[in-house]
């Protein structure tokens, strides 16, 4: 077991010792390293003011996308890259995108200008087709108060192809390794210890060592607890370099999806087979948050308003549950038992979800109601699957979030469907029946009210789209 983390900063090899192991990159580059062009913004992964890029290798080349360093934690790094703005260019040499984004006047206050910068050097070593809409995907996650996004487009716009000659898959090739790693600082008297296995017989003999550690994948939710929350995290068991958990196996009936696979990684796969769901995926957080956050992740931790949930449960997906006495597949909408309480015994920890690819007469429809189109939290999640031959409905699956203290079915309105005609009388039937499905409460971002009715509308959304053959978009969210 190693006792450090070794990773590359802007290409410089770094090993770290007794380093707390929830420090932030953000405070780590700030701090440590006096890096200080990554700035903090909101610490929460919103405002975009502190994206980095951060690398790794993956099938032997080396991989890059934009993160939120301020809720990175330092322990996560091992065989990694981050390359800060710093490693770009100087006054005097300035990189293409520095001095675009100088020639096209970007900066205004200046202060969110090193997140976009670092957003659109990602977008470009990325070799993604320069289009205003994937332009826009890069930067959602980088908020710029002063209003200038049309000369940050137009910067965006006129860079050429990566022009970062720099491969470092040999350095990050060097750092690879199959031990576990045991990072571990005393901070003002708390011993803190993070475990990052490498091997899933390793991750599940540290998860039955140590049965009540926090479980890191992502870190865009648990990122939060020590950013915001204060929390102190004692132990914590690192997931995301285990393998076993970042693969994605698809044979002719399911997509096997690793727990670990994060939203970034899986959208283009579910998306071809279910094009609703690839929408709402692409509404969760930014990039920056697709980047990190994981599918496994957002079901773990048993949010009422996670996305994931709802679209997969519509979907009949399957959750696979490994210990290390045994492993277990059980339906999805079974492990969410109550707020904050999922069936996941002791020692037991997400594997993988199981889904289904769709039926030729399967129709499925996906809804995400939020106030901003990206980075935001649902009022309302919706997804809605069903098998339509000869104007009959079968196989009736309705899935909310939002509505209840878990993701839940709305199983009096699939009654009301299920062997029943597709027709708007019956629909409007299922959309009165879901009073007794759900009692919805009010809180900061939707009435119970407000809640009930868009819930209902969702299904009559469906039932037009299904009629017209085409995606209706909707005033101020195109769901």
């Amino acid at each position: 077991m190693r006792d450090h983390i070794q990773f590359l900063l802007n290409g410089e090899a770094v090993t770290e010792r007794h380093l707390d192991p929830t420090m932030t990159v953000l405070q780590y580059l700030r701090e440590r390293r006096m890096q200080t062009g990554t700035k903090e913004g909101c610490a929460e992964g919103d405002c975009g003011a502190c994206t980095v890029v951060l690398s790794e290798l993956v099938d032997g080349k080396v991989r890059s996308r934009s993160v939120n360093a301020c809720i990175l934690f330092m322990g996560t790094l091992d065989g990694k890259e981050i390359r800060t703005v710093e490693s770009l260019g100087t006054p005097d040499a300035p990189h293409e995108i520095q001095q675009l984004v100088a020639e096209k006047h970007v900066s205004q206050c200046g202060f969110c200008t090193p997140g976009i910068v670092m957003s659109l050097t990602a977008l470009q070593a990325s070799g993604t087709q320069k289009t205003k809409e994937n332009i826009g995907e890069a930067l959602a996650g980088n908020l710029c108060r002063c209003t200038g996004y049309g000369p940050i487009i137009d910067a965006a716009m006129a860079m050429t192809t990566d022009t970062n000659t720099n491969d470092t898959s040999a350095e990050l090739s060097a750092l690879r390794h199959d031990e576990t790693v045991e990072l571990s600082a005393n901070v003002y008297g708390i011993e803190k210890r993070l475990y990052d296995p490498k091997t899933l017989d390793q991750l599940t003999r540290l998860i039955t060592e140590h049965p009540i550690a926090t479980l890191l994948a992502g870190g865009t939710d648990i990122g939060l607890w020590v950013t915001k929350h204060h929390k102190t995290l004692n132990k914590i068991i690192y997931l995301g370099n285990v393998e076993a958990l970042n693969t994605i196996i698809e044979d002719d009936d399911v997509l096997n999806i690793g727990a670990g696979i994060k939203y970034a990684d899986a959208i283009n796969q579910l998306g071809a087979l279910y094009p609703h769901m690839n929408t709402v995926m692409r509404r969760i957080g930014a990039a920056q948050v697709r980047n990190l956050g994981t599918i496994g992740g957002n079901i773990a931790n048993g949010s009422p308003i996670g996305d994931m949930p709802p679209l997969l449960i519509a979907a009949d997906a399957k959750l696979v549950l490994h210990s290390k006495e045994d492993e277990r597949t059980i339906p999805l909408q079974d492990y969410f038992i109550d707020y904050g309480q999922q069936d996941l015994r002791t020692g037991e920890f997400v594997k993988s979800i199981i889904i289904p690819k769709p039926r030729t007469s399967q129709n499925y429809y996906a809804y995400k109601i939020s106030k901003r189109f990206e980075s935001d939290i649902s009022a309302v999640c919706m997804a809605m699957s069903f098998d339509l031959v000869n104007g009959i409905c079968s196989n009736v699956r309705i899935a909310y979030g939002g509505m209840a203290a878990t993701p839940k079915r709305a199983e009096a309105a699939e009654i009301i469907l299920e062997g029943h005609n597709w027709s708007e009388e019956n629909v409007r039937k299922a959309m009165a029946v879901l009073t007794s499905d759900f009692t919805p409460i009010d809180d900061m971002r939707a009435s119970k009210n407000y809640r009930m009715q868009v819930a209902q509308n969702l299904i009559l959304k469906a039932w037009l789209e299904q009629q017209s053959d085409a995606p209706l978009h909707v005033l101020g969210a195109d769901i």
